[in-house]
């Protein structure tokens, strides 16, 4: 009898589908057997009907392995994202549409051979970094019930760390796409603004907007981003993958350059495992060859200050404002609240703002230079349990996102690897950064990071395959 032996992986289902121990309809009726068990019903906003996951999974069986890159690998979406013939709820089930087409980027991994299994809670319009405001409940931590999952793309990053998908859709505008990564001991790729159609995904702030991936390791996400990077020329905001070919002449940390931030700029939040996690993450970089330096990163955090203390919440206003106007009491009150308010900026402001920002990145553009190198940051200075973010939702989960605001506003890449847990057994992550359109530069760093690290993946008693493996 053909069976499941192996983690949701990608290269390690490739192998078996590629060896004849397993075929698309065993990992099918799997997947959906590890939902049906598992503790947090809370994952999902729309599961697709088990016939149709059964019957693509059959039809993939007839198809040739080697023309499918993702042949037979089950996957999720986050619930902003269109699906043809299936709702797209963005959290708020009054703005629920029905969608006549598949969003691009979703319809590039399903010709790739992988198995849409559904799609998934979220933050409401993608509105924060904790994943408590929807009204289809709270995601919690995969390791502790709770805490929080990390938003905006919240069922996305349980559901890969649960095992029960080997990868997920999200978006990421402020660091949805990495924090809950972080959260849930699972890599976070945060793509280059324009690498990934944003077409058919109800936007955010839609100039910074990126669809971004949550996977196992690096390599599935490197994996995943080589088949979901396609132009779009229906997307105004998409852009040619000028990375795709490139040299990637650097074959590990030796004679990187890794820039961090001064000491004093550090901020934990008072989480001293975080503290110390981060530390032995710098040690282990200079053990693997690089070149640690501290920098003065108030030019990035003064940039991550204009997301929301300046005119780009008018962006979300522009999104949904009147829906929320029209349909206040369908909307969560904190979400509300932040989207009302994007009203507020004048043009002034904005065009006040954009030149601050055009400043702000001419003074960071100076740290590339000098070879090759990368900022690592926390990718979040700590956690905190659901009933707190409940308490004080906007100052915790501005605290979410302090290392993570800056980057789509600067154009940057990101990659959010796990470093290790704290002795409260939560995790605790990174995040490399590099210019645009390194992409898969940080793939490869952070598979190296992400393998030394001796962690499992996600919450599953898998331990991270050894980089040849992949």
């Amino acid at each position: 009898m053909l069976t499941l032996d192996h983690s949701l992986e990608i290269s390690g289902l490739a192998r078996q589908y590629q060896a004849g121990t397993l075929v698309p309809k065993i990992v099918a009726e799997t997947v959906l057997a590890r939902i049906s068990e598992y503790r947090d019903d809370k994952v999902w906003i729309h599961l697709l009907p088990r016939e149709d996951i059964l019957a693509r999974a059959e039809k993939l069986q007839q198809r040739n392995i080697a023309d499918l890159p993702l042949y037979g690998v089950p996957f999720a979406i986050k619930d902003n994202m269109d699906y043809a013939g299936h709702p797209t709820t963005a959290g708020c089930p009054a703005f629920s549409r029905a969608p006549k087409e598949t969003a691009p980027v979703v319809q590039a991994l399903i010709d790739a051979g992988a198995m849409l299994i559904g799609k998934t809670n979220l933050d409401q319009f993608a509105t924060g970094l904790v994943g408590v405001r929807s009204p289809y409940g709270a995601c919690s931590s995969v390791f502790n019930s709770e805490y929080i999952s990390g938003g905006s793309s919240s069922g996305s990053s349980v559901a890969v760390a649960a095992g029960l998908v080997s990868f997920a859709l999200g978006t990421d505008t402020a660091g949805s796409g990495r924090v809950p990564a972080a959260l849930n001991n699972i890599v976070g790729v945060k793509p280059s603004r324009g690498l990934l159609s944003i077409r058919g995904i109800v936007p955010a702030c839609r100039s910074l907007d990126c669809a971004s991936i949550f996977a196992l390791t690096a390599a599935d996400g490197m994996t995943v981003l080589d088949v979901a990077a396609k132009f779009d020329e229906a997307d105004p905001f998409s852009r040619p993958d000028s990375g795709r070919n490139e040299n990637n002449e650097f074959s590990g940390f030796s004679g990187v350059n890794v820039l961090v931030p001064e000491q004093h700029q550090l901020e934990f939040f008072g989480d001293k495992g975080s503290e110390a996690l981060f530390g032995e993450a710098v040690n282990r970089l200079r053990d693997l060859g690089a070149a640690v330096r501290e920098i003065d990163f108030e030019p990035f955090f003064e940039t991550a200050r204009l997301l929301y203390e300046g005119p780009w919440v008018a962006e979300r206003y522009a999104a949904v404002g009147e829906f929320i106007e029209a349909h206040p009491d369908e909307v969560h009150p904190v979400t509300r609240q932040i989207i009302i308010g994007g009203n507020g900026p004048s043009a002034v402001e904005a065009f006040s703002a954009y030149y601050r920002l055009k400043t702000l990145r001419r003074r960071t553009e100076t740290v590339w230079q000098g070879g090759p190198t990368i900022l690592m940051t926390p990718t979040a200075g700590t956690t905190y349990t659901i009933a707190e973010v409940e308490a004080d939702p906007i100052t915790l989960n501005s605290n979410m996102g302090h290392y993570t605001n800056f980057m789509n506003l600067l154009d940057l890449s990101g990659l959010a690897i796990p470093v290790g847990f704290t002795d409260l057994g939560l995790p605790f992550g990174v995040t490399l950064v590099a210019p645009a359109f390194r992409d898969r530069w940080l793939g490869h760093l952070g598979g190296t990071l992400h393998q030394v690290s001796g962690l499992n993946m996600g919450a599953t008693p898998n331990a991270i395959p050894a980089i040849n493996e992949n």
